[in-house]
C-alpha cells in the first residue's frame, strides 16, 4: 500500500460535497467508546462530542472518537469557543472535525480555521504519530497536507450579528459548513422557545442562500421535532441534520416503553 493510500479520508466530507444528506447525533452524557458503535447501528453518518453543554473530559472525548472512527461513524467535537490549544488537543485525540459555537464574524471562522489547520492554511501546532494517521509516522509535511485536506469544519449560526454577515463568514477559506443553531438564534432575535416562528426562517434562507454561493455545507440543529419543516429545509438544500442528544434518545425510548407498560394496566383481560 502507498504512503498515500494510507493518508486519512473523511467521508463526512466526501458525502456533503455529492449532496448526500447526513445524520447526525449529539453526545452529551455518554461516558464509553460503546455510543460510537451504537452510532453506526442506528445508521448515524456522524456524531458530535458536544463540550461546550457538558461536562465529559477529553479523555472520554478522545475514546468516543476513536470509536466512531473505527465504526464508521465521523467523529466531531464542539468546543465551548475558539480556542487554538483546546481545538489542537481535541484533534491530536482522533477527532476528524470541529464544531465551532457562535462565530460572529468572518474574523472569527478565519480564527477557527486558524486554530484547526496546519500552515500554511492555519497555525495548528504539529505532533507526529496522529490518532488519524493509526498512530503512524509519515514526512510532516505529507501528513499535515493529508490531514488539512481532511479537516471538516463547522461554523455555528446562531445570531442576528452572523446573519448580517453571513456572506463574508461563508466566504471564509477552510468553512465546510455553515450550522444554524435554531435555538440559540431564536433567542438572541427576541423569540425564545419558538425556532419555528417566520423571523427564524426569514435567517435560515439567508444561510442556505449564502451556502449556495460560496459553496458550502448548511447544517441544521434546534429543529429535531419539527419533522415538516426539516423536510422544508432538506428540500432548500440543507445537507447535515442534527437528529438528537443521547439524552433525548434515552429518554423518548424509556418513556415510550413506559407508556407501552403502564398502559397493559388499563386493558380490560376479564
Amino acid at each position: 500500500m502507498t504512503m498515500a493510500a494510507q493518508m486519512p479520508e473523511n467521508p463526512l466530507k466526501e458525502k456533503l460535497a455529492r449532496g448526500d444528506l447526513v445524520a447526525s447525533m449529539i453526545v452529551r452524557i455518554s461516558r464509553g467508546p460503546e455510543i460510537g458503535r451504537i452510532a453506526a447501528t442506528a445508521g448515524l453518518d456522524a456524531l458530535y462530542v458536544d463540550l461546550e453543554h457538558s461536562v465529559l473530559s477529553l479523555e472520554t472525548t478522545a475514546l468516543i472518537c476513536t470509536a466512531a472512527r473505527e465504526a464508521g461513524v465521523v467523529p466531531l467535537v464542539r468546543v465551548p469557543q475558539i480556542d487554538a490549544s483546546l481545538i489542537c488537543r481535541v484533534l491530536d485525540g482522533g477527532a476528524m472535525g470541529i464544531v465551532v459555537p457562535h462565530v460572529e464574524s468572518a474574523e472569527d471562522a478565519r480564527h477557527a480555521v486558524a486554530c484547526a489547520l496546519y500552515p500554511p492554511q492555519g497555525r495548528r501546532s504539529a505532533a507526529s504519530g496522529q490518532a488519524i494517521l493509526h498512530y503512524r509516522n509519515f514526512p510532516q509535511g505529507e501528513a499535515n497536507a493529508a490531514i488539512n485536506a481532511s479537516m471538516f469544519l463547522a461554523v455555528m449560526i446562531e445570531s442576528r450579528a452572523a446573519i448580517e454577515c453571513i456572506d463574508e463568514i461563508a466566504a471564509v477559506q477552510g468553512v465546510n459548513m455553515l450550522f444554524i443553531g435554531a435555538g440559540d438564534l431564536s433567542v438572541d432575535m427576541g423569540l425564545a422557545g419558538q425556532p419555528t416562528h417566520p423571523d427564524v426562517g426569514k435567517a435560515i434562507a439567508r444561510v442556505l442562500s449564502a451556502a449556495a454561493r460560496h459553496g458550502v455545507a448548511v447544517g441544521l440543529g434546534g429543529l429535531a421535532g419539527e419533522q415538516a419543516l426539516l423536510a422544508h429545509w432538506v428540500a432548500q438544500g440543507a445537507r447535515f441534520i442534527s437528529t438528537a442528544t443521547d439524552l433525548a434518545f434515552l429518554s423518548r425510548a424509556a418513556a415510550d416503553s413506559v407508556r407501552f407498560v403502564k398502559g397493559l394496566g388499563a386493558v380490560d383481560i376479564a
